[in-house]
């Protein structure tokens, strides 16, 4: 996998650079790069108790994307899914500590128990107050003995942080922040493993499988599931929940691969399970503790208590912690009036209907083909925009006013400016509409189809050889025109394949690929035509 790195070795330290030169003098780091990696707020003056964390790098932002005002006073940084060293860790203690102490927060892994827990007690040696708070989130493996510690381990360093600012000693924060981490339960599930550099390729998913109950370091799930619908995967997290939950603040936890439209879907169908009886707070979708560029995510329920709410809520001068929110059901607006156009009244025509539900059988079972066409030369979703636009037609069959012509026309200009993005719609908008007032005003059906392609041809300034769906349409237009439809049928494959041969596009997405990928190639809009016209014919 193709990664912008200068050299791995050189990876974490470099990144903390950059962390800190971004941050605007709020940052700053210890010296003894690159075996002590440890981020520090720069205003830090040792009157209030401090809150360290850490572990391996990889799960960015956490850790040091999380130090400032209300959250982290230090974060220590190891190597790629490596603890950081008992040294660099005490390092951090004795920089941030003065005599009102300093919390430890620490995630249930052995190396990160260990490296944590030997410095905290060297520290103790030196006179220095030290505690320790350890996160043990993860529900995947219930009856494990040590439970690992991953996302949930951010709600605690708000806490923690919160109180710090606010002034509150340290048996207070240790006690509120171990009380807290005892009620919080952390799942996650992937669809594909992290790939780390240094590390290698790993198959360990099928193309229809799915992880359950992983950690935040590449290791396994506790089981692997089918690949479903994203509904059916989160009411399989879901499952792992007791049937009845307190009132509950929610996290939703990007694991780094996750585009944010899905992780939107993934919140939807969060927010519509049975999790909208008990949560009140929700943080995210946001990517906090990541396994570098796990295409997965993690959710996190903290049982809601009146002082540790309080504490969640405060605001802090962390920009990657993106705030709890309370919900409520999704309101809508209505629509204008008059945005709907024109009103008509259904009738029916069994021709018309054979054609029409003949036109959007071609468009939905290409959706792929025309898909993978628009991937080489433009931005893939040509399939899946006229699919789109012939299931709505399908469904508004028995609304459309199908004996009457010029109104059928215009229904379904209306709808196609409804249903489809982009310059498509638009254009095939203007054809219906403009061919509805052309056959209203006297016109022939072929006379009005070409008065259509001249207005769409008017206002998307696309001619033939532009390499568009009107080098197939054009021709195709003509000959229905002049010798009919299947005559129409074969001009528009013709047309359409031509356009494999031209070396240049001068409208529509193609004008901004490179020649060379489009030779060999069909435009995706010209091929629909043929498809569609092909379909028309047979019918």
């Amino acid at each position: 996998m193709k990664r912008f790195l200068n050299d791995p070795k050189t990876l974490v330290q470099e990144a903390i650079e950059g962390l800190i030169l971004a941050s605007q003098g709020r940052l700053t780091r210890l010296d003894g790069f690159p075996d002590i990696k440890v981020v520090v707020r720069a205003d830090w003056d040792r009157s209030k108790v401090a809150v360290i964390s850490g572990g391996g790098a990889g799960h960015e932002p956490a850790h040091a994307g999380f130090v400032g005002p209300g959250m982290l006073t230090a974060a220590v940084c190891g190597e790629v899914f490596a603890s950081p060293s008992v040294e660099a860790v005490l390092a951090a203690i004795l920089t941030v500590t003065g005599e009102a102490g300093c919390l430890l927060v620490v995630k249930n892994y052995t190396g990160d128990r260990l490296n944590f827990g030997l410095a905290a007690e060297q520290a103790r040696q030196r006179g220095l107050r030290v505690e320790t708070v350890l996160v043990a989130d993860d529900i995947a493996l219930p009856d494990s003995p040590q439970p690992r510690g991953v996302a949930g381990t951010l709600l605690i360093h708000k806490i923690a942080g919160a109180m710090a600012e606010s002034g509150a000693d340290l048996a207070r924060i240790s006690q509120t922040a171990c009380r807290a981490a005892t009620q919080i339960h952390s799942l996650g599930l992937a669809l594909e493993v992290c790939h780390p550099p240094g590390h290698s390729e790993e198959g360990r998913l099928g193309p229809n499988e799915a992880e359950l109950g992983l950690g935040i370091h590449g290791e396994p799930g506790t089981q692997k599931i089918a690949l479903a619908a994203a509904d059916q995967l989160v009411e399989q997290i879901l499952q792992k929940l007791p049937p009845e939950l307190p009132d509950s603040l929610l996290l939703i936890n990007n694991l780094g691969g996750v585009p944010p439209l899905e992780m939107s879907l993934l919140t939807r169908a969060l927010l519509h399970s049975r999790l909208k009886r008990c949560v009140k707070l929700v943080v995210g979708p946001a990517p906090l503790m990541t396994s570098y560029d796990m295409n997965g995510f993690s959710i996190s329920l903290l049982t809601l208590d009146e002082e540790w709410t309080e504490w969640v809520l405060q605001d802090c001068g962390v920009k990657a912690w993106p705030g709890a929110q309370a919900w409520r059901n999704m309101q809508t607006l209505p629509l204008p009036d008059g945005l709907g156009g024109p009103q008509f009244l259904p009738s029916t025509e069994a021709t018309r209907i054979k054609w029409l539900l003949a036109a959007c059988d071609a468009l939905e079972h290409a959706e792929g083909s025309l898909n993978e066409l628009d991937r080489r030369v433009g931005d893939g979703d040509t399939g899946t925009t006229l699919g789109h636009a012939a299931r709505a037609l399908r469904e508004a069959t028995e609304r459309l006013p199908l004996a009457e012509g010029p109104q059928l026309l215009q229904a379904i200009a209306t709808l196609l400016s409804r249903v489809m993005g982009g310059s498509s719609g638009v254009l095939l908008s203007i054809f219906f509409n403009a061919a509805g007032t052309g056959l209203a005003s006297g016109q022939t059906w072929p006379r009005a189809w070409m008065t259509g392609l001249q207005r769409m041809q008017e206002y998307g300034g696309a001619h033939l050889g532009d390499r568009t769906m009107l080098d197939a349409l054009y021709p195709a237009l003509t000959y229905l025109e002049s010798e009919g439809l299947r005559s129409a049928a074969a001009a528009a494959r013709s047309g359409a394949d031509s356009t494999a041969a031209m070396k240049s596009a001068r409208a529509g997405r193609s004008a901004y690929v490179p020649g060379e990928h489009l030779q060999g190639t069909n435009d995706p809009g010209a091929e629909a035509v043929a498809l569609v016209m092909q379909a028309l014919s047979q019918a």
